[in-house]
């Protein structure tokens, strides 16, 4: 502890937190927000002092200390932090810390808190995690133990944080399938706005990150708080204000009743609960991108440029086929081959087949080798797709064993969602089953990286013969069989989707190498879609590919420079049947195919930067070295716009005291606008580039160039001279 007061002093990327565990009580943030400095014991006692609110109007008489677990016992009337009961008794907490560990954390992690507590009342142990990132990442998770000999059904546990009274603007996420993560910004009003869902996965319309800022805080600007629940099944966030002067943000797991029941000495541990700040949204996203770039599990590895068969061949498994989209897709350059949905058992359509794990042998009537040893002599890997959480009722698995299938009370059967149920992997046979035919595949094929999808919500499932909630349980069983399948086969990567982007959270992201953000592959709607999704992952992580010529997931015809543009920014692929392609496209896909792997390095390790542009009709997006050394930028359009021509730009993220060259990069070195169809060149770009300090580009910024909609075109920096 910092001298007898209890005051902690947390600090790490340009982040202090600190806390106060004074008298026995849960910790209480005093300071969450930008880098206090060094302080001695007597400026954090001065500090707390200082910000200690005048009690007055509260629900009890002196101080109403509200902790990183609130508790009614405080006097709070507020979301409480530890929520359940014993057949309707001990209905609250109140914690006496009973020891306080402080120490160093292997990194990423700079530093980390441990908080030992007791309800003696409740019969409950609890301890609290609390650590820092040396980004200034912050994450909490608490583990309640029952001491009692009865049951204590534990209804929740949600970690919290305040923020400062200047944060009167909420951001959060909503969405469904092909339009994944779109944002929503509202006022922090008096009383609860909650984002929670029960669909056994964080689900389309996931919220994502909550988040709290000065108002109008956008990519650069303006302060911002923000959590995020690291969890891959049902999840709770809300943010909450109070007459009382509190500001909460608040995220976790949500339990279904009944779900968690603890017996004596049982225990729960809460998922990690991330938080991060920033001086705008840029700022904080790049903590999470730095954090998890230094895990020692993230990939180091170029990421291949992929073609993955669905949008190509959809069922038709043709050999003739398939070998002929893979000789088109290794003279672009691509570098993986990932053959998707309809290889296995009776899975022609998507009515029957699923959790038939073994190679359909009347499409493969020699198992999938001669596929393998035509992708692999052309140079590329295979990757292969799987969906281990759900069945077919019409399959062998199934028939076979219809008590590893989810039901709802009662037994009853959840009703059918694209034609799949639940296959209960938390029952150890199914689990086992599942894990020896997916071990056995890959201890047969050299298949390089799995495709895990997840097409169906949970819903009602239960546990059979209990009946009780499955999605805790069958989350926890999910993560241990990818930890397993990757244990066993060393250098094994996984993708993770769900109908698209229904599960993408730092939870599955510590089990897998790369998500795919949405089954939408227009370009125009990805745009939006990877602009967010990358407000916490970074562009290695995030599958992003080229489509048809038309986007069959809208039927919106767009330019093929425009879809390359727009996938360059992420782990690039092709979801496209090239063999349609004419000579000409292919080499212009060629082309854009060179340029990601030439900047790929750029792409995947630089600091991810937006410009707030007051068009909604263009954005400006790109990845600055984090020395500043260069640069790349995409300049997009997607709208006609309300002015002809666009306003200077600024360049965000540059280094003030470097001189920088801007020019065209990439195939698209004309502009393709209608100033330039008219003859009217942009003076830059006629000169051939610009050169200025970056604090001018920075500040002032350029003019860009008039584009139609659903163009783009690349801005690349590097120093003068």
């Amino acid at each position: 502890m910092s001298g007898r007061t209890g005051l902690h002093h947390l600090r790490a990327g340009g982040v202090s937190l600190v806390l106060d565990v004074a008298d026995g009580r849960l910790p209480v943030v005093v300071h969450w927000g930008t880098d206090l400095g060094e302080l001695t014991d007597a400026e954090l006692r001065a500090l707390a002092l200082g910000v200690a609110p005048q009690p007055f109007g509260y629900p009890v008489d002196g101080p109403m200390p509200v902790s990183v677990l609130p508790e009614a016992s405080t006097g709070w009337p507020g979301v409480r932090g530890v929520t359940g009961h014993r057949a309707g008794a001990a209905p609250s907490t109140r914690f006496a810390v009973t020891a306080v560990e402080r120490d160093e954390r292997p990194a990423p992690w700079a530093s980390g808190l441990t908080v030992h507590a007791t309800d003696d009342a409740a019969g409950l142990d609890l301890r609290l995690e609390i650590e820092q990132a040396h980004t200034g990442l912050l994450r909490l998770r608490a583990a309640i133990t029952s001491r009692a000999g009865d049951v204590y059904d534990l209804a929740g546990v949600l970690p919290a944080l305040p923020v400062p009274a200047r944060a009167t603007e909420l951001l959060d996420f909503t969405g469904h399938q092909l339009r994944e993560r779109a944002p929503q910004r509202q006022p922090f009003p008096h009383g609860t706005h909650e984002r929670s869902g029960h669909r056994g996965r964080p689900g389309f319309d996931s919220g994502f990150l909550l988040c709290a800022g000065e108002p109008g805080f956008g990519a650069r600007s303006g302060e911002v708080w923000g959590v995020h629940p690291g969890w891959s099944g049902n999840q709770r966030m809300l943010a909450e204000r109070s007459h009382h002067g509190v500001s909460l943000l608040a995220a976790g797991e949500l339990l279904e009743p009944g779900e968690v029941r603890l017996g004596p000495d049982e225990s729960y541990v809460s998922p990690w609960t991330y938080a991060t700040y920033g001086v705008g949204l840029d700022d904080a996203g790049a903590r999470v991108h730095d954090w998890l770039r230094a895990r020692p599990e993230h990939p180091r590895s170029p990421r291949p440029v992929v073609v993955n068969t669905w949008e190509a061949v959809t069922f038709d498994h043709s050999l003739d086929r398939l070998t002929a989209l893979a000789d088109a897709a290794a003279e672009v350059g691509a570098e993986r081959f990932v053959l998707d949905d309809g290889w296995f058992g009776a899975r022609r359509d998507d009515s029957t087949g699923l959790g038939d794990w073994t190679v359909a042998r009347d499409v493969y009537p020699d198992g999938l080798w001669p596929l393998v040893d035509h992708v692999r002599a052309l140079g590329m890997d295979v990757g292969l797709w799987v969906e281990p959480e759900m069945v077919n009722p019409d399959s062998d698995l199934a028939r076979a064993h219809p008590e590893w299938v989810l039901t709802g009370a009662g037994g009853r059967l959840p009703g059918a969602a694209r034609n799949q149920q639940v296959l209960d992997l938390a029952d150890p046979g199914a689990f086992d089953h599942v894990l020896g035919r997916l071990d056995a595949l890959l201890a047969e094929y050299p298949i390089a990286c799995l495709k895990w999808d997840h097409n169906r919500e949970v819903g009602e499932a239960g546990l059979p013969p209990s009946g009780r909630g499955a999605v805790h349980a069958q989350t926890h069983a999910v993560l241990r069989l990818m930890d397993t399948l990757r244990a066993r086969h060393p250098g094994l990567e996984i993708e993770t989707c769900a109908s698209g982007g229904a599960r993408v959270d730092l939870g599955i992201l510590q089990h897998t190498d790369r998500v795919w953000a949405s089954d939408s592959t227009d370009a125009h709607e990805r745009t939006a879609i990877q602009r967010w999704t990358s407000l916490l992952v970074p562009y290695e992580l995030l599958g992003a590919h080229v489509s048809a010529p038309v986007a069959p997931t809208s039927d919106r015809a767009l330019p093929l420079d425009f879809r390359c543009a727009v996938a360059l920014f992420g782990h690039f692929g092709i979801e496209w049947d090239v063999t349609e392609a004419d000579a000409a496209e292919r080499r212009r896909l060629a082309e854009w195919v060179a340029l990601f792997q030439e900047r790929r390095a750029l792409l995947h390790s630089g600091r991810v930067v937006h410009a707030d542009v007051p068009d909604p009709a263009y954005d400006l997006h790109g990845v600055v070295a984090h020395d500043g050394s260069e640069a790349l930028y995409a300049w997009v359009c997607t709208a006609s716009s309300d002015t002809w021509p666009p306003p200077p730009v600024r360049l965000p993220g540059l280094s003030a005291d470097r001189t920088y060259r801007v020019a065209l990069d990439g195939p698209v070195r004309e502009l393709d606008g209608i100033a330039a169809r008219w003859g009217v060149p942009l003076p830059w770009v006629e000169a051939g580039g610009a050169e200025l300090p970056g604090r001018v580009l920075g500040e002032v910024g350029l003019a860009m160039p008039v584009l139609f909609p659903d163009r783009a075109v690349l801005l690349r920096v590097t120093p003068a001279g």
